[in-house]
């Protein structure tokens, strides 16, 4: 998706904004009716947002790079082979890869709007590697070991240096302005709470630069003159309920809120419900009266915020993350195909009928996916909508079956879904049946704030299967129980965490399988 502005689109659009459309879910069995903008907003296509920790992440590798490697050449072109002692210039260049990010960080040449502007960046990056080499020289004059590292090679690292750093300031540049044109360092973003608190916030943010916040629309409760349908330019697109489908529709990346601190119930019970969403959510301290020390703020630009929710495993987590499942994932597949292969070939040998069975599940932000698994049912009794679960010895379960769901091997296809489609992850919550019941009761309507479970991407085993909640949820307490589990991993993830989930699993298998049919 490409850049777009809201007000351009209410031009557009004059006579569809005046009239309602349908958007969203249901309520009793009708269609909430919502602003005509939101629905167009929502079909927009959109990619990927990169995040600007990422981004920043990278510059700093590049320069780096930059530095460790014009270091080693001019000593490889000029000094190798000719001096006695290479510990020296070891030393300065790693002395000077590391003195050169933390100069740089002081210097604000990492912030994506610094990234944008080549020309005051570069500028500032030539003056800090310049004074790190002044640095250096008197070192080496105070520590009297100037003798020891050739003049000649000081002066080419120099040069080459600030050359290698501005190249690659300029591909930089470059890379990032085209990031900005196709949207792709954009935060789309809601404001919620409308009249004047909402309109001072949007005319705070539009005058700062390069924030990258994407505002798509206002959303507020109220519908009286406190809250005008136009606030800034912005149309009132809805309520918070609508909000809530609004975001998961269209990826919302970011929800500030304009209410005052003071305003407690209101703010809470709006948080309720947005809570479960993989968004980072903020509080505007625009007009606080309430004034705190700077660090206890979040920043855009000038304006100040306060952190009250974050997205969980966000901007390098994410990756880390990702290369864990597509590592560790591959490596399972490998090891796992014979058993897969002995599980197919029996599946076929017990009964007719295909050896996979596909079910749609809930996957992150509710979006559904299409989990694999071996087939342990009867093929005329293949249960696609998860309507009634398995239970203690039923009839529906084959012999192999009733053996690969004990054990688990039933769920060992969904490594495809890991390695190949990205749309699970090794581990996580456990996918749940869109239409799963327990207690002949819809799990949202068991479990407050049940859909928060999916801010995270699901997961072939989790912290609470290790824990002994798998299998049948046949009382409310069961999913309760999962979820508090899934819930607290979220809250906790980590690296470490999933690799002892991983090798915890095999264990909880053989010792926890009481509600496994």
């Amino acid at each position: 998706m490409g850049t777009f502005d809201v007000r351009d689109m209410m031009k557009a659009d004059a006579a569809a904004s005046a009239s309602p459309a349908m958007f969203g879910g249901s309520d009793k069995g009708q269609t909430r009716r919502f602003h005509p903008l939101a629905e167009r907003i929502a079909a927009i296509p959109v990619k990927p947002t990169l995040s600007p920790v990422m981004i920043e992440g990278a510059a700093r590798l590049l320069d780096l790079i930059a530095v460790l490697g014009t270091g080693g050449l001019i000593y490889w072109l000029y000094a190798a082979g000719k001096v006695e002692y290479t510990l020296p210039y070891q030393v300065t260049v790693a002395a000077l890869a590391l003195g050169s990010l933390a100069v740089f960080q002081a210097l604000q040449l990492y912030p994506i709007g610094a990234l944008r502007h080549f020309v005051g960046s570069g500028v500032r990056l030539v003056a800090g590697w310049t004074m790190l080499f002044l640095v250096a020289l008197a070192a080496f004059f105070f520590l009297k070991i100037g003798d020891q590292v050739s003049r000649g090679w000081l002066i080419g690292f120099y040069f080459a240096g600030a050359g290698a750093l501005l190249a690659g300031r300029v591909l930089t540049t470059a890379g990032v302005r085209y990031l900005t044109r196709t949207g792709r360092l954009e935060r789309r973003t809601a404001i919620v709470g409308g009249g004047e608190a909402g309109e001072a916030l949007i005319r705070a943010l539009e005058s700062q630069k390069d924030t990258g916040l994407r505002i798509c629309g206002v959303f507020d409760d109220r519908n009286d003159e406190r809250s005008p349908d136009l606030v800034a330019g912005y149309p009132k697109l809805g309520t918070i309920d609508d909000l809530v489908e609004f975001a998961r529709r269209t990826k919302l990346d970011l929800v500030i809120f304009t209410l005052p601190i003071s305003a407690e119930a209101r703010l809470l019970t709006m948080l309720r419900k947005l809570w479960v969403l993989p968004i980072d959510i903020r509080l505007s301290a625009h007009l606080s009266k309430l004034r705190l020390r700077p660090r206890s703020y979040s920043y855009f630009g000038a304006v100040p915020v306060l952190d009250v929710f974050d997205r969980p495993i966000a901007d390098w987590d994410i990756v880390v993350k990702w290369a864990f499942d597509k590592v560790v994932g591959t490596l399972a597949l490998i090891a796992l195909s014979p058993v897969m292969l002995v599980t197919a070939i029996a599946i076929k040998l017990d009964t007719t009928g295909p050896v996979f069975f596909r079910q749609k599940r809930y996957g992150f932000n509710n979006e559904t996916v299409d989990v694999l698994k071996f087939r342990s049912l009867r093929n005329d009794m293949a249960d696609h909508n998860a309507a009634k679960q398995v239970t203690r010895d039923d009839p529906r379960v084959t012999r192999v079956g009733r053996f690969i769901r004990k054990t688990s091997i039933d769920e060992l296809p969904q490594l495809l879904n890991v390695v190949f489609k990205g749309d699970l992850s090794l581990v996580g919550p456990r996918p749940h049946a869109i239409h799963a019941k327990a207690s002949n009761r819809a799990y949202e309507q068991v479990v407050d704030g049940y859909f928060a479970r999916h801010k995270v991407k699901p997961g072939i085993t989790g912290w609470a299967q290790i824990n002994g909640w798998r299998g049948e949820t046949d009382t409310e307490e069961k999913i309760q129980r999962r979820v508090e589990h899934d819930l607290y991993y979220i809250e906790n993830w980590s690296v470490l965490l999933d690799l002892y989930i991983l090798v915890k699993t095999p264990f909880s298998l053989l010792t926890k399988n009481e509600n496994a049919y």
